[in-house]
């Protein structure tokens, strides 16, 4: 079969929106509750609520009917029904009922795009697929977070830049001792490193040569079923129990100028020491954590115009050119099979 020639402006649109067939977080678990709420993701318009049961469910922020934005509308437990003229549709995407006229052929028709959904880890999931990949694959998290001997906490932000920049930041490790200097555990090590990349069997790794368990020396990145981001910061004794401390991070874009970072702060840690790290970690440690991602959004959200397209890159570098490329090649692979998909059809 012959490869479809895709435009590269194609391709880059695709990588700067965000790559798709993946399982992306949207909301911490907490931030939904008994109303329905509206929300962006992926430059997507998105209705999602809770049924009677707590279930998530999520759909297009659109009515068949006129437009309007279901996510303003009235709860009904299984399905949402419209502000403007009551139009109800249910979590499969179906209209369930269109109460201002009898008999009306809306009813009984999916019309609306469905998410597929998963809450696990405190956050909720939806899975972005495309014709070609309407089912979901497994949703799998690296060991920290997967594992029951961690113990973890979720903190999640918005900043103002294209999820892009939030990945190539985590995929640089070398900014730790530079930006971070002055934190409570990025404070120690060499500014002087040389780079490696490592295969794995998901993603890769990139680290510093010679130097570990010092400072941000090292960073993971996989996919599978979504996109993660997998790094450690070495603590002291006086941090409490647990040794190093793990974030698993993902990165959500909303539209092309916004993203939604979330990470998980995972510690081996169980029965009473676990109860001890979680109070040592909203008491003295919480604030400090967030001082360092303040840190990172400043930095990020005040970059040229364009810093991408006007970058000096050198060997520290590499981790993130790899995963640029990797991430490219991605995109090209899911617009060719859709190319290859709609002609078929």
């Amino acid at each position: 079969m012959t490869k479809t020639k895709l435009a590269p402006e194609l391709v880059e649109n695709r990588f700067k929106t965000g790559l798709l067939n993946l399982w992306y977080p949207v909301l911490p678990s907490w931030a939904l509750h008994d109303q329905p709420l509206g929300i962006t993701r992926l430059s997507q318009n998105i209705a999602i609520w809770r049924d009677q049961d707590g279930t998530v469910h999520a759909i297009e922020d659109r009515c068949p009917h006129r437009g309007a934005r279901l996510s303003l509308g009235w709860n009904l437990g299984d399905r949402l029904a419209c502000w403007y003229h009551g139009v109800e549709v249910d979590g499969t995407g179906k209209v369930a009922a269109v109460p201002a006229i009898e008999n009306c052929s809306m009813e009984g028709k999916h019309t609306t795009k469905t998410y597929p959904v998963k809450e696990v880890k405190d956050a909720i999931f939806l899975y972005f697929g495309d014709e070609t990949k309407k089912d979901p694959p497994e949703l799998e998290f690296p060991e920290q977070l997967a594992s029951a001997e961690f113990g973890h906490r979720l903190c999640t932000a918005t900043w103002k830049c294209n999820y892009r920049y939030a990945v190539d930041n985590v995929m640089d490790p070398m900014h730790g001792a530079y930006l971070h200097a002055e934190s409570h555990s990025m404070a120690f090590g060499d500014k002087t490193a040389k780079m490696r990349v490592r295969n794995t069997n998901t993603g890769l790794v990139f680290e510093k040569v010679g130097q570990r368990d010092i400072n941000f020396d090292w960073v993971e990145i996989g996919f599978s079923g979504g996109m993660w981001m997998l790094l450690s910061i070495p603590y002291r004794k006086n941090a409490g129990p647990g040794g190093s401390f793990y974030i698993v991070g993902y990165v959500t874009p909303l539209d092309e100028e916004h993203c939604q970072v979330f990470f998980w702060r995972c510690r081996k840690v169980e029965d009473w020491q676990r109860d001890v790290w979680k109070f040592m970690y909203r008491t003295r440690l919480e604030g400090l954590h967030w001082h360092v991602l303040e840190q990172d959004r400043v930095v990020l959200e005040d970059l040229a115009p364009d810093a991408r397209d006007f970058e000096g890159l050198n060997a520290h570098d590499v981790g993130l050119t790899r995963v640029r490329r990797l991430m490219t090649q991605m995109a090209e692979q899911q617009l060719s099979e859709l190319a290859a998909h709609q002609a078929a059809a």
